[in-house]
């Protein structure tokens, strides 16, 4: 199809990776329908220059630096601030809980940076004409999950294990997740299993990581927010 004849797509870029915000603004100025208008480091810049410089596609990063905002609060940010762009996440915190969140957040788009760019290329386009784009084995995950999470709505430890059954968690690293969803501080859950705290401390991090989350506000926010789709 040729494209050269639209109105360019007008693209802002996000990522706190200088080496993978250059390539993507790269690849993208190949298409002949796409204009790249910036590219930036931190929430704070793309907002700043969003003010003088429009976007049709917001194409954000999930998870930026710690000194960052997180990826929900910014995908509402930008909704709020920028209503009239779309938000793509393009993010390696690629899992059911995460993109659900993402998208009811207010993205209409959610790509794993391990896909093909053509699928981003893809997403651009669909959302750019109002549509919702997701990969279908994705979009097939979110809803097994969605009909699981309705049919124990009335049970929080299955609202829980919702959660934790994503498939990189290790079993020790869902036990972990599980009993810090129980209230449970590192230190009782070193206790519970006769581990280190080091090593539990280790374990729910590397959990943590896996889902996209930073800390345990962010952990009891995605187990409030499943229980309400």
């Amino acid at each position: 199809m040729a494209w050269a004849g639209t109105n360019a797509i007008r693209i802002a870029l996000l990522d706190d990776h200088a080496v993978v915000r250059h390539g993507l603004a790269a690849r993208l100025k190949e298409e002949s329908d796409f204009e790249v208008v910036g590219a930036y480091a931190t929430s704070k810049d793309m907002m700043s220059a969003l003010r003088a410089t429009p976007a049709d596609i917001l194409l954000i990063d999930y998870s930026l630096s710690v000194n960052d905002i997180d990826g929900l609060n910014l995908i509402r940010a930008l909704k709020v601030r920028f209503p009239g762009s779309k938000i793509i996440v393009s993010s390696s915190h690629y899992n059911p809980a995460t993109v659900a969140l993402a998208m009811r957040a207010g993205a209409r788009g959610f790509v794993g940076k391990e896909q093909e760019l053509s699928e981003l290329i893809a997403a651009v386009r669909s959302v750019s004409v109002g549509r919702v784009h997701l990969n279908p084995l994705m979009a097939a995950e979110i809803s097994s999950m969605l009909s699981s999470n309705n049919a124990q709505e009335d049970d929080l430890s299955g609202a829980g294990d919702s959660l934790t059954d994503h498939t990189e968690l290790s079993p020790r690293e869902r036990e972990v997740l599980r009993c810090c969803l129980d209230g449970m501080s590192v230190t009782q859950i070193a206790e519970k299993f006769a581990r280190s705290v080091k090593t539990i401390s280790g374990q729910k991090q590397a959990a943590f990581r896996k889902l996209g989350v930073r800390n345990d506000n962010e952990l009891f926010k995605i187990q409030h927010q499943l229980q309400d789709l």
